[in-house]
């Protein structure tokens, strides 16, 4: 996924293998691992000659949230998830959801 979400434009699987250079990967791993992207969601496929292109759903931080929220409806007890969770993030990011949290007021 960081190769797609790095990218400006859809990738082949090529594109994709070639990017991942120094790993051991195969181009049939890399085609599979696609194609169950594709499949649940996570990336769109357009056909380009006889090799598909993909491109990301949706950006990495929409992605990170997802993730963070599905962690969150596995907690018992959400409240203290979200309290524990406040209480650890730096002076910044607090900053950055008390001004997120202050725009839904207005």
């Amino acid at each position: 996924m960081d190769v797609l979400w790095d990218r400006s434009a859809p990738a082949t699987v090529r594109e994709v293998v070639d990017a991942l250079n120094g790993r051991d990967l195969a181009y049939t791993t890399v085609m599979t691992v696609l194609d169950r992207l594709a499949g649940k969601g996570m990336v769109e496929r357009e056909r380009t000659g006889r090799a598909w292109s993909y491109q990301p759903v949706a950006g990495r931080d929409a992605y990170i949230a997802q993730l963070m929220l599905d962690a969150l409806e596995m907690a018992g007890e959400k409240d203290a998830a979200l309290v524990r969770f406040a209480r650890s993030v730096t002076g910044d990011e607090a900053e950055v959801l008390r001004a997120a949290l202050g725009e839904d007021k207005a």
